[in-house]
């Protein structure tokens, strides 16, 4: 009397990766997935590589785990994948505050993320 298993939301020729409670912006962490979509796994990883954004070594973890789901899981080919979508949701937001002058408060609002990176297996062109 289990759970029934739900069907696979992807296709056969795709993997996915995701990552929950990142430590920066949506908008931030969008800029840096949007860097990387459409590209080939190679050329999105030789990008996160070099960004000079923080945030770029998370994507990049992120983006090595949805190859690897795709090599281990899935038994698709590493070299002919492509980054099909990467993107950013928002998670909580810890609220703090910050004292001001004559009683007041300043708002500090520290925002989280959540990151989906989905690869797809390339068909081969003769």
């Amino acid at each position: 009397m289990g759970k029934m298993s739900a069907e696979r939301r992807l296709d056969d020729t795709e993997a996915q990766a995701v990552s929950t409670m990142i430590r920066t912006s949506p908008r931030k962490l969008n800029l840096v997935a949007a860097t990387i979509r459409g590209k080939t796994v190679d050329r999105a990883l030789a990008e996160l590589t070099f960004s000079k954004r923080r945030i770029a070594g998370e994507v990049k973890k992120v983006l090595q785990s949805a190859i690897a789901n795709a090599e281990n899981n899935h038994q698709l080919d590493v070299d002919s994948l492509v980054v099909k979508e990467a993107y950013v949701g928002k998670a909580m937001v810890m609220k703090r505050w910050h004292a001001r002058a004559r009683g007041r408060v300043g708002k500090i609002v520290k925002p989280w993320s959540n990151l989906t990176i989905v690869v797809r297996e390339r068909e081969e062109t003769v």
